[in-house]
């Protein structure tokens, strides 16, 4: 066992989420990922929505695993001359800055690759090139201008954006791709390149199916849509879908036994064409498998409304994991609604990694997401997120080879703030 990404060093200047969700994962392949941080300050997410006094939040221990925090004032001489060191000497750097405040410290791509011409320097913005590239983007933003929120909803309601965090999580996970795709071909030219990465991008490539029923729609209605079946017209532009399937099957979320004290007490459900004579019997309609109104897709459309209200009588009578278990043996498509609570009392979930419990010096215990991505030759477990500044010294005299006088030199001069020392855990 090993780890992918032995060997590599990212040179991590993010903060928030769609810079460290990326960081986290190289960290997750075992890249050696330093994140830079101001003095006394650090990452703004060790302060925001925190729960225990005096510790950092759980928004940031999420998201900042595997990770060695320096701290470094880059306006600092001293600081700028170890920040070059480190430019030198890493493989890639990340950075999530607003757009040109890069250039503004100094660090221009020429500048970058002068010091390292074989770095990968990537970067998460709002948009891509174009009239809105210099503005600043947040998660609800990038959902909103991605197509995501225009397409998230029911017809007759507001826009909704998805407590999913594609805009920002996504956006990270397409850039750590780019990451490890640049690392590859440089293997294959020796040089460097930017890897960009905007967040409406990444929005967009996740709503891809609502661009095909765009184009759809401009030669007639969509008809697996709720609104073909219940005669309502449609207008130029797709829909809000409600919980309506994207792949064609009809699906919609369903009541259950206890829904009425249960906010999560549902179930999602497909009539997929394939099962609908195991469908009819399960729910006590045996005759609609050759009844000429329901016997095939195309006849059910008009009767939608009508077949999920029976559907959800049937559903209505078991507890969402009664009726996962009968409808799982016969093969018809559904899945339980799970709140975080469920999920976090997932005993399955911490066996595979997906949720990892770990001991942090000021907080405590805490829970986390693991590694989603299960490589079977990566051996990297997954652990608590940095103090602020807690690897300074570290980085100083181990990455960059620094001798005691040296760091002391560095430490007067005030470039690293005051450093963290940690009793052995």
């Amino acid at each position: 066992m090993g780890k992918a990404l032995d060997g590599v060093r990212v040179l991590d200047f993010t903060h928030v989420q769609s810079g460290p969700t990326c960081t986290q994962l190289l960290a997750w392949f075992g890249a050696d990922v330093i994140k830079v941080e101001r003095p006394g300050e650090g990452d703004v997410t060790r302060g925001q929505l925190r729960d225990v006094p005096n510790a950092d939040s759980l928004y940031f221990t999420m998201l900042n695993s595997n990770k060695r925090s320096i701290t470094l004032d880059t306006k600092n001489p001293e600081g700028k001359k170890v920040l070059e060191e480190l430019v030198k000497i890493c493989d890639v750097m990340v950075e999530n800055f607003a757009p040109g405040a890069l250039d503004r410290m100094g660090f221009t791509w020429e500048r970058i690759q002068e010091l390292n011409p074989r770095i990968i320097l990537a970067s998460v913005k709002g948009f891509g090139p174009g009239p809105f590239e210099d503005c600043k983007v947040y998660e609800n933003v990038a959902q909103c201008t991605g197509g995501s929120a225009s397409t998230t909803g029911f017809r007759d309601g507001l826009p909704l954006v998805t407590a999913a965090q594609i805009g920002d999580s996504g956006t990270g996970l397409h850039l750590a791709l780019g990451i490890v795709t640049a690392l590859y071909q440089r293997t294959l030219t020796g040089r460097g390149q930017k890897v960009l990465c905007a967040m409406q991008d990444a929005v967009l490539n996740f709503c891809r199916v609502k661009m095909r029923d765009q184009q759809r729609l401009d030669r007639g209605p969509l008809r697996e849509y709720s609104q073909f079946g219940e005669g309502l017209p449609f207008g130029d532009t797709v829909p809000r879908a409600g919980n309506d399937s994207g792949g064609g099957q009809p699906g919609r979320i369903l009541k259950c036994k206890g829904w009425e004290t249960d906010p999560n007490a549902y179930i999602y459900f497909i009539t997929q064409a394939p099962v609908w004579a195991k469908i009819c019997d399960v729910i006590g309609e045996p005759e609609w498998k050759t009844d000429p109104n329901y016997a095939t897709p195309a006849a059910r459309l008009p009767h939608l409304n009508e077949i999920f209200t029976r559907i959800e009588a049937w559903t209505m009578a078991h507890t969402k994991f009664e009726a996962m278990e009968i409808l799982n043996g016969l093969d018809i498509p559904c899945g339980p609604v799970l709140s975080m609570k469920e999920i976090a009392a997932d005993e399955s979930l911490y066996a595979t990694g997906t949720l990892v419990e770990l001991d942090h010096p000021t907080r405590g215990k805490y829970l986390t997401v693991g590694n989603p991505i299960k490589l079977s030759d990566n051996d990297v477990e997954v652990e608590r997120s940095p103090l602020l500044g807690e690897h300074t010294e570290e980085i100083l005299a181990e990455v960059l080879g620094l001798s005691g006088d040296e760091i002391e030199r560095i430490k007067t001069s005030g470039a690293v703030g005051e450093t963290v020392r940690l009793a052995a855990e």
